[in-house]
């Protein structure tokens, strides 16, 4: 039986201290000094980077470009946009003194920046040849959570916002969508292999200041719903209040289409709870800092672990020798198996003399047996690895589709879904559900996700027929 037992809780007894256990024992993260903040570690932003890089190429591809607006917001901006404001207010964090004085006008740390981009806009656009101009910023945002949990709520996090404006209305939709699909389904489910639920989000649920919000919902381990990204159509709100104005083709003056979207740190938060086990991390290949790790088990096999290393990072992989011979060679393999490296490649004397190396796949490990080992001659060793590399990306992915599927129940009323969401998620008609069950769902800690149609497109408006709920209890 492997060690990891006696370091993790297991999360069919303790989902969320797991969850922390993880966290702490993958090196993933660590409590800030100040409430609800979070020191993210260098393994865990190892994988934030391989998702940003991934997301930035995504997110050029479609026209926009990044910029950098600032961290502090004058209060007054915040006020333009009555709905924004109130949305926003139980988690703003206020600078009122600074430089030993009392501000003329209180700073807001940004929550998000609807408001200073809409500023600025206003000042670049001119003309409708201005349009579309497409905007985006990585940075670190603050809302002050009440109940802070790492990479889940932490009252600053780090993400990726975007923020458009367009001449039409369906421009502004088309290119909403087309983020929420192309850019974070497309890295969702392509490299955090992570099946997800597209759809509108209802009247309550939907963004501060937004006329509709699309959400991308993911499963975790427990069947709870976690939101992994959103994409919001603001209409002319913030055009209108930041006189986000442009000179048509025909000479009239126009207010213009917004938009925003983002993804958060949050992404890693997702991929603990869809892929982790009792036995720690399993970190897709596709944004693992490390794709293999090489332990050489004796000093006597460090040469030999350094070329085998060099052959596989030839090959594209990304490889790290482990060549801490002093320490126990059964605590170092507990070690990677804890941050869920995708394969572990050991090299002992033995394996020398037998012209092999023993590999290891974490996705075959569990917490009540030790990883299938597998003898494998060197001159076969980077096929197999590039092998079992692109088979185990493709069988997380069939994995969580799967169990997704296995705990999506149909039901017909509110007190049947409140039930489902129990143990997984619910899906029923939207016409069952209306305001008055989204109060009930409430009051039992549920909350409809998202709206879909029936064939699973998003939907225009919450007033077309025949919509379906998906209902879930969420993280």
């Amino acid at each position: 039986m492997t060690a990891t037992r006696s370091v993790l809780a297991s999360q069919a007894a303790d989902y969320p201290r797991w969850f922390q256990d993880v966290i702490a024992k993958a090196e993933l993260a660590d409590n800030g000094p100040v409430r609800g903040t979070m020191v993210v570690r260098p393994y865990g932003y190892g994988i934030w980077e391989l998702l940003q890089e991934a997301m930035n190429r995504r997110i050029k591809a479609t026209g926009a470009q990044n910029a950098y607006f600032p961290l502090l917001i004058p209060e007054s901006y915040l006020h333009r946009e009555a709905e924004h404001v109130e949305g926003f207010s139980p988690e703003l964090a206020v600078v009122t003194h600074a430089g030993g004085k009392q501000l003329e006008e209180p700073a807001v740390v940004r929550p998000t920046s609807e408001t200073v981009i809409g500023e600025y806009l206003a000042k670049w656009i001119q003309s409708y040849r201005d349009l579309p101009l497409l905007l985006n910023q990585w940075a670190n945002v603050v809302r002050w959570e009440l109940r802070p949990r790492l990479f889940l709520r932490t009252t600053e996090f780090l993400w990726q916002e975007g923020h458009t404006a367009h001449a039409t209305a369906d421009d502004a939709r088309a290119f909403a969508t087309r983020i929420l699909y192309d850019v974070y389904r497309d890295v969702m489910v392509d490299l955090l292999a992570i099946p997800v639920v597209a759809g509108r989000k209802t009247r309550r649920e939907r963004f501060a200041g937004a006329i509709n919000t699309m959400t991308l919902e993911a499963m975790t381990g427990d069947g709870k719903a976690l939101q992994m990204g959103t994409a919001h159509e603001l209409g002319q709100n913030f055009a209108r209040a930041f006189d986000i104005s442009y000179l048509s083709s025909e000479g009239t003056r126009e207010l213009a289409w917004t938009t925003s979207w983002g993804s958060t740190t949050r992404l890693v938060g997702g991929l603990i709870m869809v892929h982790g086990d009792d036995a720690g991390l399993r970190v897709p290949p596709a944004v693992a800092p490390v794709q293999v790790v090489v332990l050489a088990v004796k000093e006597e096999a460090l040469t030999a672990a350094r070329t085998i290393a060099d052959e596989l990072t030839a090959a594209g992989l990304r490889v790290h020798v482990d060549d801490r011979v002093d320490q126990p060679f059964g605590r170092r393999a507990v070690n990677w198996e804890l941050k869920g490296v995708p394969i572990r490649v050991e090299l002992g004397p033995r394996d020398l003399a037998a012209d092999v190396a023993t590999v290891v796949r974490r996705l075959r490990a569990t917490a009540d047996a030790d990883a299938p080992k597998t003898a494998v001659p060197l001159a076969e060793l980077t096929a197999t690895v590039t092998a079992a590399i692109d088979a185990d990306q493709a069988h997380l992915l069939t994995e969580a589709t799967a169990r997704q599927a296995g705990r999506i129940t149909a039901v017909s009323t509110v007190d049947e879904a409140i039930e489902a969401a129990a143990s997984g998620w619910a899906t029923l008609p939207y016409d069952v559900v209306g305001e008055q069950g989204e109060d009930r769902l409430g009051e039992s800690g549920v909350t409809v996700r998202c709206l879909q149609r029936p064939d699973g497109t998003l939907p225009l408006n919450d007033e077309e027929p025949d919509l379906v709920a998906y209902v879930a209890r969420s993280y």
